[in-house]
């Protein structure tokens, strides 16, 4: 095993980019100097221009990495930039990842995140902390809004502070102020409270912090068995309680599942889906746009903002969806038999090995079908037959009232 010189990675202030004189020491014997080109420009007077070469990172990182690791191995003394704590949403991370955390060594700065609590005078020890670098769609950020009431957001060109405000008023989440943190610790700081609203057409620093507080608490709690009248549904056109419970029971959605709730109807299913796949994806696929506005408005009413709406008929609207972990088709097998087949081929299809699938039939043509097509694939299958009976009033006193009865069909993909 070879031997590799230690990597220095330094934090250095936020905004301001102040040197501390054990920085100053550090750099004036480094043989590589890696960093933005911010940080660099920083630096310049404290590295020695004679024997200390400088690689501003400005690309794909793995070219880097493998250049800082070919020069610690012969010995050279590298240091690493960065801005404030290196291991918080910073390249710390990725070098201990790489290059293993027994050839790193840490100098940490204040972390932007610390001044930003500080100029807001907000304890941060529960705050959810979000990076929007480089993605192309706003899950962590959904997730963090269902969990969260304090909620510190990285931006980056793309993902701006209006971007941000533009993803909660489509998803109704005005529950929640937004403050914009713009060039911390350096002269042009600048803090500005701001309306969702407001951000349109609005200009941003790149250097940019947002921070999300929530005003108020959802209508209804979200959590497991939100009973039926609590949602905004079509008469009948809802998965009742005690059969929604079973179908969730069988389905086993873990915290990081991506899930289809096929046939979506209110949304009931996803939305209590989404309270289990806490940092996953849930996605309500409904062809009807008086149905799909509904599940709009119930995931307002609970602050389910990890679940996304899908309007269109199946299964040509599943064609961009992110392969799933789990699957729920409460009421997409009606119609022809032809449809019921392909919908069923295309979704056994897109789930993921080791997924599972739970299939809600009330007609037996129905059971037999997705049972007879499990059993063509050879995937390890079972039904339950529920039954439930709810109390309701009759002359002065209650009565039991039966509930359809419903086939639970549950499969596992090999």
């Amino acid at each position: 095993m070879s031997i590799m010189e230690p990597i220095k990675i330094l934090g250095l202030s936020p905004g301001a980019l102040e040197i501390s004189n054990a920085a100053r020491k550090t750099l004036a014997t480094a043989n590589l100097v890696v960093g933005g080109k911010r940080l660099l420009a920083a630096c310049q007077d404290a590295i020695s221009p004679k024997n200390c070469a400088t690689l501003p990172i400005t690309g794909p990182l793995p070219p880097i990495i493998d250049t800082i690791r070919k020069a610690a191995k012969v010995g050279d003394s590298v240091v690493v930039l960065a801005d404030g704590d290196p291991l918080f949403f910073g390249i710390g991370k990725r070098l201990g990842e790489d290059l293993g955390r027994e050839n790193i060594v840490v100098e940490p700065n204040i972390s932007t995140m610390q001044l930003a609590a500080a100029r807001l005078k907000l304890p941060w020890q529960k705050m959810d902390f979000v990076s929007l670098h480089g993605r192309d769609d706003f899950a962590p950020l959904y997730a963090a809004l269902v969990r969260a009431d304090l909620i510190a957001v990285f931006t980056d060109k793309e993902n701006t502070p209006a971007e941000i405000a533009r993803a909660l008023l489509e998803r109704g989440a005005d529950c929640f102020a937004m403050t914009v943190l713009e060039d911390l610790g350096s002269p042009e700081e600048q803090i500005r409270p701001l309306a969702l609203p407001d951000t349109w057409g609005m200009e941003f620093s790149d250097l940019n912090l947002v921070i999300l507080e929530r005003l108020y608490p959802p209508e209804i709690e979200l959590t497991l068995g939100i009973p039926d009248h609590f949602y905004l549904h079509q008469k009948n056109l809802i998965t009742k309680l005690p059969v929604r419970a079973t179908g969730l029971a069988h389905l086993n959605v873990e915290p990081d599942s991506t899930v289809w709730d096929l046939g979506a109807g209110c949304g009931s299913v996803s939305i209590e889906a989404s309270h289990l796949a806490r940092r996953g994806r849930v996605f309500a696929v409904e062809r009807h746009k008086t149905r799909a506005a509904m599940i709009r408005e119930n995931i307002r009413r609970t602050g389910a903002w990890l679940v996304d709406t899908v309007l269109g008929a199946m299964p040509d609207s599943l064609e961009g969806l992110p392969e799933p972990d789990r699957i729920f088709i409460g009421g997409g097998l009606g119609g022809e038999s032809n449809q019921k087949t392909s919908l069923l081929a295309v979704a056994c299809d897109r789930l993921k090995p080791r997924g599972r699938m739970v299939v809600h039939c009330i007609l037996l043509d129905s059971l037999h079908e997705a049972k007879d097509h499990f059993q063509k694939l050879g995937w390890h299958f079972g039904v339950t037959q529920l039954q439930a009976s709810a109390t309701d009033s009759l002359a002065g006193d209650l009565r039991f009232k039966a509930q359809n009865p419903v086939f639970v069909l549950w499969a596992e993909k090999p």
